[in-house]
C-alpha cells in the first residue's frame, strides 16, 4: 500500500526536479552495467516497484536505499559532497551545555507532579 504525505506531495519544482534527475543517473548507471530492474532490485534487497520509485525521483524513498545504491554503484563518496558544513564550522566542534541545564531525557524535581 502506497504511503500518502501532503508534505511529499506538495513539493516544489524545485524539490521535485533535482530527484527526478538523480533517479535517472541511477537508471543509467544500472543500465550501463546491463542489470535489469529484477537484478537490481535483488542486490538492494527490495521490490522492484521500490526500485523504480528510486528511479523516478520518488521523494519517499529510504535514504538507506539511496546509500545502498550508490555503494553498489562504487559512488558512495558522492554523499560526502551532499549539504556540505558550512565554511565558518569547525567538522568535529562538540557544542557544551551551561551546568544548570538538565541533561535530556532527565525530570527536574519542580516537574514532578505525582
Amino acid at each position: 500500500m502506497p504511503k500518502n504525505s501532503h508534505s511529499l506531495s506538495a513539493l516544489p519544482s524545485q524539490t521535485a526536479l533535482p530527484l527526478e534527475r538523480l533517479g535517472l543517473r541511477l537508471r543509467a548507471h544500472r543500465v550501463q552495467r546491463e542489470w535489469t530492474v529484477a537484478e537490481m532490485s535483488e542486490r538492494l534487497l527490495c521490490s522492484p516497484n521500490t526500485l523504480r520509485a528510486l528511479e523516478s525521483g520518488k521523494p519517499g524513498t529510504s535514504i538507506g536505499l539511496l546509500a545502498h545504491t550508490l555503494w553498489l554503484f562504487g559512488e558512495i563518496d558522492s554523499l560526502d559532497g551532499v549539504a556540505p558544513a558550512p565554511a565558518g564550522l569547525a567538522g568535529k566542534r562538540r557544542v557544551r551545555r551551561s551546568a544548570a541545564q538538565a541533561a535530556a531525557g532527565v525530570i527536574a524535581e519542580g516537574e514532578r507532579d505525582f
